[in-house]
């Protein structure tokens, strides 16, 4: 792995020089479902050698529709991820929304996650970095790449460095996000890893419905762009029934084509390293 990578505690114990994922599904749903989709990609990383890192958000609290669902209660889905960490020995993420979450959330996972709409949030980022948790930024589809300096170096005032920025698409018009892979190279001159959020960049927000909507077929092509032009990470949802799950059903991936595609991603990783 370089040197940016390394800087993070969680995935540099590893000897393996390919690029991390994080994954997980879009939120936690019941007690059982994460455990088993936490097992299935261990399974499958330790089989390719790819660094991992858990997902789940334990509360979404920026849902369009009052009545779309939010979690199964704040503690018992910390509670989850906790045990997640503790069984299968694997780092856990998850998002904060205020500087309260922030400090409850750090007793029960590795990293804080700052959702795109509250990047520029000081006080939220102050109180994950002091935490001393790594903490991951998703850049605001509002934006640009050269304006996520400001935010490292908020959390930098902290002392803390363990600072990893993802993108997740730019807003274009009402309904649609797009990447701009010149940002990549912007935001890696912040020395932190870059990490593509895959599957919330091919949402398209704002439906009529209420309800994000998305095009999870185009999942395999943004990955395999985003390796190729350089990203150190990837960031997905898996979910063994998208269809049916509680939230973010038109993007996440069907985890039984996990694996396929991380093979597709580790033979233009391992063409291009060279």
């Amino acid at each position: 792995m370089n040197n940016i990578i390394q800087q993070i505690p969680l995935i540099q114990h590893t000897s393996s020089s390919n690029f991390f994922l994080i994954a997980g599904p879009c939120v936690i749903e019941n007690e059982q479902m994460p455990l088993e989709i936490a097992s299935t990609i261990r399974d499958i990383t330790n089989k390719l050698k790819i660094p991992f890192i858990f997902k789940a958000s334990y509360k979404k609290a920026n849902r369009s529709n009052i009545q779309s669902f939010t979690g199964i209660g704040d503690e018992k889905g910390l509670e989850i991820l906790a045990s997640i960490r503790e069984k299968l020995q694997i780092p856990v993420l998850t998002d904060v929304h205020n500087e309260t979450e922030a400090v409850t959330a750090a007793k029960y996972v590795d990293i804080l996650q700052i959702p795109a709409f509250l990047c520029r949030q000081t006080e939220l980022l102050l109180a994950a970095a002091q935490t001393n948790k790594t903490i991951n930024v998703k850049k605001g589809q509002f934006i640009s790449p050269e304006a996520m300096l400001f935010v490292v170096e908020k959390i930098r005032s902290t002392g803390n460095k363990n600072i990893m920025l993802t993108e997740r698409g730019t807003t274009f018009g009402y309904q649609d996000l797009i990447v701009d892979f010149r940002g990549v190279e912007t935001m890696k001159q912040n020395q932190c890893p870059v990490i593509l959020d895959v599957t919330h960049s091919l949402q398209q927000p704002n439906q009529a419905s209420g309800v994000t909507g998305g095009n999870r077929l185009m999942i395999e092509t943004l990955a395999k762009a985003g390796i190729a032009t350089g990203f150190d990470g990837i960031f997905l949802e898996t979910h063994p029934h998208p269809e049916q799950a509680l939230s973010d059903k038109t993007t996440m991936l069907p985890l039984n084509e996990l694996e396929n595609l991380l093979e597709k991603l580790l033979r233009i990783y391992q063409a291009i390293k060279n």
